[in-house]
This record gives C-alpha cells, sequence and structure tokens, in this order.
C-alpha cells in the first residue's frame, strides 16, 4: 500500500516540483545547487537556450589550495558561493534565480546563498 520514500526520491520529487516554477533566462539565469557529502556543484544555467553559462564547484582548481578533507561545509558552502559570484559578475551576469535543489533552505544552502548575495550577485 504505502512505499517507504527515501531521502534522495523525497528531495528529487521536491526539486521536480521546484522546477516547475523555477526557469532561467537569458537576462536572469537559473543558479542550481548540488551538494554531495563530500562536495557542492553550482551551475548557472540558461533554459531558454538550453546552455550550462558558469559552473564551480569545491574540486575546483582555485579552491583546492584551500581544500581540506571535506568541503561540505558551511566554510566550503562559503568560499564556493564568493567564486561562483566572482566568476558571474565577469561574465556580466548579476541577476539570477536560486534554485535549491529540493534542499532545504538552512545550513551549508543558506550560507552560499548568503555568501553569493554578499559578493554582488543579485536574486
Amino acid at each position: 500500500m504505502f512505499t517507504k520514500i527515501n531521502r534522495q526520491e523525497s528531495r528529487q520529487r521536491k526539486h521536480e516540483r521546484l522546477r516547475k516554477k523555477v526557469m532561467g533566462t537569458a537576462e536572469r539565469p537559473r543558479m542550481a545547487i548540488y551538494r554531495s557529502l563530500k562536495h557542492f556543484h553550482v551551475q548557472i544555467i540558461d533554459d531558454v537556450a538550453g546552455v550550462t553559462l558558469l559552473g564551480v564547484s569545491t574540486q575546483d582548481p582555485q579552491l583546492k589550495s584551500d581544500a581540506k578533507k571535506t568541503m561540505a561545509n558551511t566554510a566550503g558552502a562559503k568560499l564556493v558561493g564568493e567564486l561562483v559570484a566572482k566568476r558571474a559578475l565577469d561574465k556580466k551576469i548579476e541577476n539570477v534565480v536560486f534554485d535549491r535543489g529540493g534542499y532545504i533552505y538552512h545550513g551549508v544552502v543558506k550560507a552560499l546563498a548568503d555568501s553569493a548575495r554578499g559578493a554582488g550577485l543579485k536574486f
């Protein structure tokens, strides 16, 4: 009768619901987040053209020097948020739509968003 849904499937369902409402355009692309147990990945995507404009993760060579065993914490999220904002502003992208990827807006996701806003990205 009832099936047990694990966390990943639950997050995936939330993300699908969210994606019905959130769409990136050329003027205001979508900033999508994916987080694993060890790393963060952020992409800035133009959904109309189907193109990824920019991608940053904790495995980026610029962040490797700051890397510890794991970067999936608030310190790593802040570094990724600042780097993605810097690179987006270099490509003349100032406004984005925030796609939290089905994750709760709390902790590391909030830290990433706040550091991106603090570095000049608007959403």
